[in-house]
């Protein structure tokens, strides 16, 4: 397998009016057998960094290195890679068998027998063995990926590269797909780079994560850490579905002041001199009751094992992730509570974590 470094990776595109940098000064190290997933908004880089590794872009300053070897100018078929398409990219004139055996025949010496026999045993562990004489227009949206993902792997590359290669499937599919993927990579233990949007597929399939922005790297850790101790506000609110409540605050000794009557009282250790400040409560935090009316509610989402309750408190929406039990109308105003140790505090300038669910502090419990 292979070990990936990427040293001060750096990809700009040079337009009429300006310099466009798409991903800037990269560093990442990736474990060989490691499932690392590059996640973040539309233009933030992810792809083209994939692009970079797998030698489909050329990379502008940096280097990348396989076993510590630079690759820079290696040609993309002599990289050992093996790349999976969120089109799929399946030859249409071609079975199912001519597909998955195509690349091999192109760039390997092994004889037919030897393909046909990497074929046969990887359309069996697919469960696509009974499509291989069938063309690419006669398969299903689920069968044409697991073909795509069965070209590659009867490559026995050191690295997949996995392009967003769930995102033309139904809901229920792409689970199903996500646990097949997970597993292949278990089992076949091959240093694996998987490009999303969506934050859920990151969390669930991941053994690390790498949230992007801008080009930048943001942070790069497991998922729960992700979850519970963000580097910034841009990763607390990218992580986590629904997106964590946030409110600018204001501090007025140990109350922070926010919209509407929003008053909140808790230690103001580790903040210092900072006299305003962006606080956050993730959904799943926040507690309903009925002694209070601090929450105007505006919309109830019953999703049968929960619901998500969305209110307003002044002019900022906030939702609460709670019991099924919990239902109150449209119209109707509820209180709201939440621990202490669940709140997280962010620079209101620069973004950056002030307190997050990791640190210690009193466990008094704020009402508001």
């Amino acid at each position: 397998m292979t070990e990936i470094k990427i040293d001060g990776l750096k990809k700009t595109y040079d337009t009429k009016n300006n310099e466009i940098v798409a991903v800037d000064d990269l560093d990442l190290e990736i474990k060989d057998g490691e499932f690392i997933v590059f996640v973040g908004p539309s233009g933030c880089g992810k792809s083209t960094t994939l692009r970079c590794i797998a030698g489909l872009e050329s990379i502008t300053e940096g280097k990348v290195q396989f076993d510590g070897q630079v690759v820079n100018n290696l040609r993309s078929r002599d990289r050992d890679v093996a790349m999976v398409f969120q089109n799929y990219a399946l030859y249409p004139h071609m079975t199912v068998e001519q597909n998955m055996s195509f690349g091999l025949k192109l760039s390997s010496k092994l004889s037919s027998e030897e393909i046909n026999s990497r074929v046969t045993d990887t359309a069996e562990m697919m469960g696509i063995d009974d499509l291989l004489s069938k063309k690419p227009g006669e398969l299903s949206g689920g069968q044409q990926q697991r073909v795509a993902l069965g070209r590659s792997i009867v490559r026995e590359p050191g690295v997949f590269l996995m392009d967003e290669p769930l995102s033309n499937l139904d809901a229920k599919l792409r689970a199903g797909m996500r646990t097949e993927i997970q597993e292949l990579q278990n089992d076949l233990d091959v240093t694996t780079i998987y490009v999303t949007h969506d934050q859920t597929e990151a969390m669930a399939m991941g053994d690390r994560i790498a949230v992007l922005s801008d080009g930048i790297l943001q942070q790069i850790d497991v998922p729960e850490e992700l979850y519970r101790n963000p580097i910034n506000e841009f990763v607390a609110d990218f992580i986590g579905s629904p997106s964590i409540n946030l409110f600018d605050v204001e501090i007025e000794g140990q109350n922070l002041i926010g919209p509407g009557e929003f008053t909140y009282k808790m230690s103001t250790s580790g903040v210092g001199d900072h006299q305003r400040l962006r606080m956050g409560i993730r959904p799943e935090d926040v507690e309903i009751n009925d002694a209070g009316s601090e929450l105007a509610v505006s919309v109830v989402e019953k999703m049968g094992n929960e619901n998500f309750i969305y209110g307003q408190i002044g002019e900022k929406e906030v939702v609460a992730r709670t019991d099924a039990s919990i239902r109150p109308e449209p119209d109707d105003r509820v209180g709201i509570h939440f621990e202490e140790e669940s709140v997280y505090l962010f620079d209101d300038q620069t973004g950056e974590s002030i307190k997050t669910k990791t640190d210690e502090i009193s466990p008094t419990q704020a009402q508001i």
